[in-house]
C-alpha cells in the first residue's frame, strides 16, 4: 500500500507539473463539492483522494494510483447532467479502489513502455511548444485497461452511485453520449477509448449491474440527477480561457 502512494504521488507530482491543470480556486471547489459524496463511499479510507481538472478540450479521464483522478475539461462539457459526469467519476475511482492502475504501473515498469502523457490527454501529437513542456512518459497510468478492468470498474460505480442516492444509469448514457460523440468526431474522444476499451455489450452490462445491485433500480427513477455544484462548475468553465489551438 505504502509503494501505491508514493508511486502514485510521484506520477501526480510529474502530472500536475507537465499538465495544463486548471488551478482556479472556484472552479476547483466546484469540482471538490460534485465528486464529495462519491468519494465517500470508497472503502480506501488510507488514501488522500485529490480531484483535478485538466484544461483540455479532448474527451478523458484518467487515475493514478494512490487516489489521484483527472477530467479533462473536454469531458465536463460532454456531460447534460450531474449523474452522468458522476458516472465516469465512479468509475475512475473504481480503477484506484481495485488497484488496476497500480497493476498497470508494474507491467509497464517492467516492461520499459510508456507513451506521451500529452498524446494521450491532448489526443495528439503535441507540437514543438507543447512537446517541450509536455515530454514526458507515463505508459503505466495510460495503458489500455482490460475488458475485466473496465467492467469491475463499471459495477463498483454503479455501487457508488447507489450508495450515494445518485441515479446509476447517468453512466449509461454517459457511455451513449460518449459512442454518438465517437461516431461525429473521433479524433476528440480517441484518447478514452484508447485507454478504456468500448465493447458493444458494456452498455448492457452497466444496465445488468443495476438490474443486481440493491436499490439501484428504484434509483433510476428517484435518484439524484442534477446538483448545482454541476451546474456552477459548467458556468465557471464557460468563462475559463480556452486551451491553445492543436496546432500551436
Amino acid at each position: 500500500m505504502q509503494q501505491e502512494i508514493e508511486l502514485g504521488t510521484q506520477y501526480a507530482a510529474q502530472i500536475e507539473t507537465e499538465l495544463p491543470i486548471i488551478r482556479d480556486p472556484e472552479i476547483q471547489r466546484a469540482m471538490d463539492e460534485i465528486v464529495q459524496p462519491i468519494l465517500a463511499q470508497t472503502s480506501r479510507t488510507e488514501l488522500t483522494w485529490t480531484v483535478r481538472i485538466v484544461n483540455s478540450d479532448v474527451v478523458n479521464a484518467f487515475a493514478v494510483p494512490g487516489g489521484h483522478l483527472y477530467f479533462n475539461r473536454g469531458l465536463i462539457q460532454a456531460a447534460d447532467r450531474y449523474d452522468e459526469l458522476a458516472g465516469v467519476m465512479g468509475h475512475e475511482m473504481g480503477h484506484v479502489d481495485l488497484r488496476h492502475s497500480m497493476e498497470q504501473m508494474e507491467k509497464a515498469n517492467t516492461a520499459n513502455t510508456g507513451v506521451g502523457i500529452a498524446y494521450i490527454l491532448l489526443g495528439r501529437q503535441p507540437g514543438g511548444v507543447e512537446r517541450a513542456a509536455l515530454n514526458v512518459t507515463a505508459g503505466a497510468v495510460f495503458a489500455k485497461f482490460s475488458r475485466d478492468d473496465e467492467r469491475d470498474s463499471d459495477r463498483a460505480a454503479v455501487r457508488y452511485l447507489t450508495q450515494a442516492g445518485i441515479d446509476p444509469s447517468g453512466m449509461a448514457r454517459m457511455f451513449e453520449t460518449l459512442q454518438a460523440l465517437n461516431q461525429r468526431d473521433p479524433s476528440a474522444i480517441e484518447g478514452f477509448f484508447a485507454s478504456h476499451p468500448m465493447p458493444a455489450d458494456r452498455i448492457e452490462d452497466v444496465w445488468l449491474t443495476i438490474r443486481e445491485t440493491p436499490g439501484a433500480v428504484a434509483l433510476t427513477q428517484s435518484g439524484q440527477r442534477d446538483h448545482p455544484g454541476f451546474d456552477r462548475l459548467r458556468r465557471l468553465l464557460g468563462r475559463y480561457p480556452q486551451p491553445p489551438p492543436s496546432d500551436q
